[in-house]
């Protein structure tokens, strides 16, 4: 009896054991599905590695108990090409390519090629935040997240007193020979920037808008009279020579042989912040117009999972916090409006916050430009 007694006691034990086991194993599967795993894609310099590893992902996780973000990272983009294949090949089957938000250039090719979704206020309330103009280059299936504005540098040692005009500048470059000059369209954005500005000076609102929705070589024609102010600039350039890229603009306001050029926000400031330009290099911004700007695009993928925690992650990026962050690190422009941010980030952009982010040619049109530029200017 006594053996049989121990033997109901042993049996019971093991199915509390067991129960206990099957409950603790239960919990954790609960657990485990409770928790999203978002894939990011981002490719770039390794400064952008740094933002989302570092900085926009912790503290997105931290907010959000139970979403995890996985960033996949190609440096330079090297990946680039093979991932737009395969997203594009599984998206098109309406399967998951491992992927869900891509921060790359090629966000605007899987826009444009219908890959992406729609952007929608009501997915990430602080979409509406961001300028509807920067939309239209992707059809409205991208998001702007950050930006960089071409802005006028100029030695406060020398000019006292910058243009703050277009035709202003156009003044002040014949006034001072040799002491302006923009590097070559194809070899940099800067100088492209100048370029386009002085042409889209002398074209109506209706042709430029063609140009930046779309392809439209029936209108290039309207180029005619910016290029040939353009070419008559040639004798007021540095040396009559345009530079090889943004960097060597730099260098010249660096060491002093050049007073005043059109550099990239965002690497200017890095310059500034890193002492390769001295501190009496100030920017600002010119009117009438101002220089173009360029932003770089989110995608949420037409076939990403957990599309709803992709979107609360995306509102994240665009909340004042997260662009402050992005503006530490990137030396980037908000795509947010600068009133929506802290005063120290205000002040700081103060001098280069009038449209600072003005849309610039489709990429086939800039192609067109580039090459007419090479024939026509130097």
């Amino acid at each position: 009896m006594k053996r049989k007694h121990l033997g109901a006691i042993v049996v019971v034990g093991l199915a509390v054991v067991l129960a206990a086991v099957a409950a603790t194993s239960q919990a954790a599967t609960t657990r485990q599905a409770k928790t999203v795993t978002i894939n990011l894609y981002a490719s770039g310099d390794v400064n952008v590695q740094s933002l989302w590893q570092q900085y926009l992902i912790p503290g997105f996780e931290k907010q959000n108990k139970g979403i995890k973000v996985k960033l996949i990272f190609s440096e330079h983009g090297v990946n680039d090409t093979p991932t737009l294949a395969r997203i594009g090949a599984a998206v098109k089957q309406r399967k998951w390519p491992g992927i869900d938000l891509v921060d790359a250039g090629l966000v605007t090719t899987l826009a444009t090629d219908g890959l992406t979704q729609p952007v929608k206020k009501a997915t990430a309330p602080n979409i509406g935040n961001v300028d509807k103009k920067l939309l239209t280059p992707v059809h409205g299936a991208a998001i702007p997240y950050r930006g960089s504005s071409v802005v006028l540098a100029y030695d406060s040692n020398n000019v006292a007193a910058p243009p703050k005009t277009l035709s202003a500048l156009l003044q002040w470059i014949r006034a001072h020979p040799g002491k302006f000059t923009y590097n070559s369209p194809n070899t940099g954005g800067s100088g492209y920037s100048f370029a386009e500005t002085v042409v889209d000076s002398f074209m109506t609102q209706n042709v430029l808008t063609q140009m930046q929705q779309g392809y439209a070589p029936q209108l290039e024609s309207n180029w005619k009279q910016g290029f040939d102010l353009l070419h008559s600039l040639n004798q007021y350039v540095y040396q009559g020579v345009y530079p090889n890229g943004n960097q060597a603009v730099l260098d010249l306001l660096a060491k002093g042989q050049i007073w005043v050029a059109p550099v990239w926000s965002d690497q200017a400031l890095t310059a500034l912040k890193t002492k390769q330009l001295p501190a009496s290099i100030h920017l600002t911004q010119i009117a009438s117009p101002s220089f173009t700007g360029g932003a770089a695009y989110l995608g949420v993928l037409k076939t990403a999972r957990n599309k709803v925690d992709v979107y609360k992650f995306v509102n994240y990026i665009l909340s004042p916090a997260a662009q402050t962050q992005i503006i530490n690190v990137m030396s980037g422009f908000p795509a947010i409006p600068l009133k929506l941010m802290p005063k120290a980030i205000q002040n700081k952009f103060a001098d280069v916050s009038a449209n600072s982010l003005r849309p610039t040619y489709a990429q086939k049109q800039q192609s067109d430009f580039k090459a007419q530029w090479q024939q026509t200017v130097p």
